[in-house]
């Protein structure tokens, strides 16, 4: 090494300060993450425009329409300008979880439902309208809308008599000059994708009933516009005839008029057509992107101008698109993978044709790179173009952590998840193994993913190691994993948790003195069960997470009303009862020894405030260190920037008070009784 050599590393050397691990300075603070941030969705492609959906934290999280126009004055190439006006939300509340809120009309209308009244409004050469009355009565979501532009066929939720049980959902058509309604398809409890026919005389539709879940047991009908009648028994069943399959995201080909669905009789959510045996893509892996059913409006594979068809699937981390011809007989023919390798992102979800040719829009990042919309050449393979970036920010590469794919092994087998190693090249740690902070994803029918998070960098940055866990009961890996929750709810997803915190301890990853656990909704719960259930954490955070499973199977809404059905068992007999008390954190605070902080949506409807309450004052007549954070204006997630901030900020106080690790940079006061 020369001379020159030698200093350079020694001053580099020099410039790395040793300090406790949670202690780290780091530039990605919570006012970083909000201030140029948004959350991009419902990406769609009509009449020659792409259009995607902006969730903006500094705008009190309201949904924005978007549409891509980098020749517009005072826009770069990377803008989008806004579609919906300056005072609107589109956002529905079909399901409380919305999705769909958007349909692409001709002639460059656009509808949308807005959050405030949940009517259906139209915008149309720079003016706009309401169409529907009834105040909010009526929700709307998951719309097509007819090629002449008259009517639109959705999801229609009638809360006339807002009880849980009294909430009738069905699919309708709406006349969109007049705003009448007419009933396509009523009699059960629940609908989703209608998609009108090519030929403008047929509606295909999802629908089930309770107890089931979208991703249980479902059925796909078809109503001919011509039949007259409307209740869905009578309609044509196309598939889930069984019982006991789930089939999701219907679409027809615009080429051959074919009907085409996701289905998971394999084992996996595979790509099926109508009137063919078995499917036509046979693999086994799940299409259909990261958390089917939940959200309204999703679709994880599309056809291409050609006829072709394009689907993702996630493997190993990463997402492969798939191309295929669907031949005469339904059997995929000439199919090609394409992943990061020929240009894409790592990440990404569905696809959406542009209309030119191989060009396709998707919406993806990676480790390092925030959820972008992409243009991709399929023809050319060049890299991917980024029109649209979720965070106007950008981080040192010194301080990005890249995370890990790792099985380990857990009471059903293995289980997976992804770990994240503490990252800031300006700091190292002479303390042994760094403190870990298990995070439990909500659903719990859902997955993690690798696509960049600045909530989780935030952590790695400061000395925090990660383990993303994606428990028995998650997406992604096949119906069989999917499945190991069916009356395992508390059991399971704790075991694997618990599981993952120990497996990293005896690495030397994770310091067993200093393991933490957190979650929102669904992953609240599972943070509160192994908390109060096992001896491995030594500290959580729950944030609108379930304490009480009696209250909530007693007091949330239709959608998931008897959600617990399938994961606990009926609630019906004395002994469904007890076994409800049994699972539920708050009736075992006595097994509670470690420090709890609380963080809730004052106006949440899944998971009502009063859960977050009864918690609380549990933990603290028992003298555990808690507190409590009741946020305003907020529903079951938090959407507004004041409050990511701070629920962020609020929990890295209450670990370092719980821990002991002092001077921490940035650390806002956080009153925490009983400590």
């Amino acid at each position: 090494m020369s001379s020159a050599s030698a200093t350079s590393a020694s001053a580099a050397a020099a410039a790395v300060e040793d300090r406790p691990y949670g202690a780290w300075e780091s530039p990605i603070t919570s006012k970083a993450i909000t201030a140029g941030s948004v959350r991009l969705g419902g990406l769609h492609y009509s009449d020659g425009e792409l259009y995607w959906l902006e969730g903006r934290p500094q705008e009190k999280g309201r949904n924005v329409l978007c549409r891509y126009a980098p020749d517009d004055a005072g826009r770069s190439e990377r803008d989008g300008v806004d579609v919906t006006p300056a005072d609107s939300n589109a956002r529905t509340r079909v399901h409380e979880y919305g999705g769909g809120a958007v349909a692409f009309g001709p002639a460059g209308r656009v509808y949308y439902s807005e959050f405030a009244d949940q009517r259906l409004n139209e915008l149309a050469g720079g003016s706009g309208r309401t169409v529907t009355e009834g105040g909010d009565r009526y929700r709307f979501a998951d719309g097509v809308v007819t090629p002449d532009g008259k009517t639109m066929y959705c999801v229609r939720e009638d809360h006339a008599d807002p009880h849980p049980s009294r909430v009738v959902n069905e699919v309708v058509a709406v006349d969109l000059d007049s705003g009448d309604m007419e009933v396509v398809a009523t009699g059960n409890d629940f609908y989703a994708a209608p998609r009108l026919s090519p030929d403008g005389r047929r509606v295909a539709y999802v629908t089930w009933n309770h107890p089931s879940m979208p991703w249980d047991a479902t059925e796909l009908r078809v109503v001919d516009l011509g039949g007259g009648g409307k209740e869905s028994g009578g309609h044509e069943l196309v598939a889930g005839e069984d019982g006991d399959t789930s089939v999701i995201q219907p679409a027809w080909s615009t080429k051959t008029g074919d009907l085409y669905y996701i289905s998971d009789e394999t084992g996996y959510y595979n790509l099926y057509r109508a009137g063919t045996e078995g499917t036509i893509l046979p693999m086994e892996h799940d299409l259909g992107g990261s958390a089917p059913g939940w959200a309204l409006g999703q679709q994880g594979y599309a056809f291409l101008d050609d006829g072709r068809v394009a689907a993702s699937y996630s493997k190993d981390g990463r997402s492969v698109l798939l191309v295929a011809d669907v031949g005469g007989d339904g059997q995929a023919v000439d199919v090609v993978e394409y992943g990061s390798d020929d240009g894409l992102p790592m990440m990404f979800g569905g696809v959406t044709p542009g209309g030119e040719g191989g060009v396709l829009y998707l919406t993806g990042g990676s480790p390092s790179t925030p959820t972008s919309v992409y243009r991709w050449d399929m023809e050319r393979r060049e890299p991917a173009t980024i029109l649209a970036c979720s965070s106007s920010l950008s981080f040192p590469e010194d301080v990005i952590s890249t995370p890990e794919l790792v099985e380990f092994p857990t009471t059903l087998g293995t289980a997976f998840g992804y770990y994240y190693p503490p990252k800031n090249d300006r700091f190292q740690s002479s303390d042994g193994a760094p403190p870990l902070l298990v995070k439990a994803h909500g659903g719990p029918t859902a997955c993690t993913g690798t696509s960049f998070n600045a909530g989780l960098q935030f952590w790695t940055s400061r000395g925090y190691a990660i383990l993303d866990v994606d428990y028995g009961g998650s997406t992604g890996y096949g119906r069989d994993y999917r499945r190991r929750l069916r009356g395992s709810w508390g059991i399971v997803d704790i075991d694997d948790v618990c599981a993952g915190a120990r497996y990293l301890v005896e690495k030397g990853l994770a310091d067993g003195d200093r393991l933490c656990i957190d979650g929102g909704s669904a992953g609240g719960y599972t943070t509160l069960g192994a908390l109060a259930f096992k001896d491995v954490f030594k500290a959580g955070c729950s944030l609108y997470g379930v304490a009480d499973l009696s209250a909530l199977a007693a007091d949330t809404h239709k959608f998931e009303s008897r959600y617990l059905d399938g994961l606990v068992g009926p609630y019906k007999t004395d002994e469904d009862k007890e076994l409800y008390k049994k699972r539920s954190p708050i009736e075992s605070v006595d097994t509670l020894n470690c420090p709890i902080l609380l963080l809730q949506g004052a106006e949440d409807k899944i998971v009502p405030p009063n859960q977050a309450e009864l918690m609380h004052d549990a933990l603290l007549k028992k003298g555990i260190p808690t507190a409590l954070k009741m946020y305003e204006n907020e529903q079951h997630g938090f959407r507004a920037a004041t409050n990511i901030e701070d629920a962020l900020d609020s929990e890295l106080s209450f670990y370092s008070q719980v821990f002991g690790i002092m001077d921490v940079p940035g650390m806002i006061e956080l009153k925490v009784d009983n400590l």
